[in-house]
């Protein structure tokens, strides 16, 4: 039994079977959910060696250049969360 709760076991990528999208539906909602899970931690726990490219860094440049030169025109992550779910 996986740590969580689930039951999907940690192997080795070679001893995993390859299953399709369509193999996922015959897993309990559990099952799939700690599926995704499972995914998410191998995901994360690579997520170190992800480097973002030189585009990607002038654009991130670029819009923490005119955060600086105008702060007053962007809002706090609480404030844009709510507008998001108060649709």
């Amino acid at each position: 039994m996986h740590p969580r709760g689930g039951v999907c076991a940690r192997v080795k990528e070679d001893d995993m079977k390859k299953i399709t999208a369509t193999d996922t539906l015959e897993l309990s909602i559990p099952e799939r959910i700690q599926l995704v899970e499972d995914i998410w931690d191998t995901i994360t726990a690579k997520a170190y060696s992800l480097e973002l490219t030189e585009d990607e860094k002038k654009i991130i440049d670029a819009r923490l250049e005119r955060y600086h030169q105008n702060p007053e025109t962007c809002s706090p992550w609480a404030d844009v969360h709510q507008r998001i779910v108060s649709g």
